[in-house]
């Protein structure tokens, strides 16, 4: 299986995204780099996709798939896309704040640490559907990493499409996340073009 082992900050800069979207909170803003020459059509295209693959931790040809299939479902593409994305599971645990960083919570989901329904799920890109109840499996609930992650996202916020219960460490999907919800800055409609060409 490929990994990308690309530091994270390095590639944050990179790509001109703030670590605090991945859950870097201790670390500082990195501002855009400046461009020597105009970055053509085709390069802001290409960032935007890299943006995205890198900020869900996704890669090529899983990406490539995704944009497939919400090229076949109704609606716009690009809001499908980041539908899609957005209700992946490891991106759920780490929306609910089981997890600080979106790598972390694909660990956590990696090693058995959480059940979907009731039952266990071990992969990340499992998409949840509304309904669902994400929770931490009975044998994690006491394990350091998911008891330090509650106590450093106790102020963060959970999304309008999540709903989360800290006290059983729990949490529902209530419907899919609709563009308005995702609060990442990624153009998406340039990734469709990209795809398009």
């Amino acid at each position: 299986m490929a990994i990308n082992r690309t530091p994270v900050l390095k590639r944050c800069r990179q790509l001109g995204i703030d670590p605090v979207v991945l859950g870097y909170t201790g670390k500082e803003s990195i501002r855009q780099p400046k461009r020597r020459r105009k970055e053509s059509e085709y390069g802001m295209q290409l960032r935007e996709k890299q943006k995205a693959k890198f900020i869900y931790g996704v890669l090529e040809k899983q990406f490539r798939g995704y944009f497939k299939r919400a090229k076949s479902m109704q609606g716009v593409t690009g809001e499908n896309l980041m539908t899609i994305l957005e209700s992946r599971l490891d991106n759920v645990v780490f929306r609910l704040g089981f997890a600080r960083t979106r790598k972390e919570a694909r660990q956590t989901v990696t090693h058995g640490h959480i059940t979907v329904n009731g039952r266990r799920v071990d992969i990340p890109s499992f998409r949840v559907r509304p309904g669902d109840l994400v929770a931490v499996h009975p044998k994690a609930k006491e394990l350091l990493v998911i008891k330090s992650a509650l106590v450093s996202n106790e102020r963060v916020e959970v999304p309008a499409w999540l709903e989360v219960d800290v006290e059983k460490l729990q949490g529902s999907v209530l419907s899919l996340p609709t563009r308005d919800q995702i609060d990442l800055d990624i153009r998406e409609q340039l990734i469709v073009e990209l795809y398009s060409k």
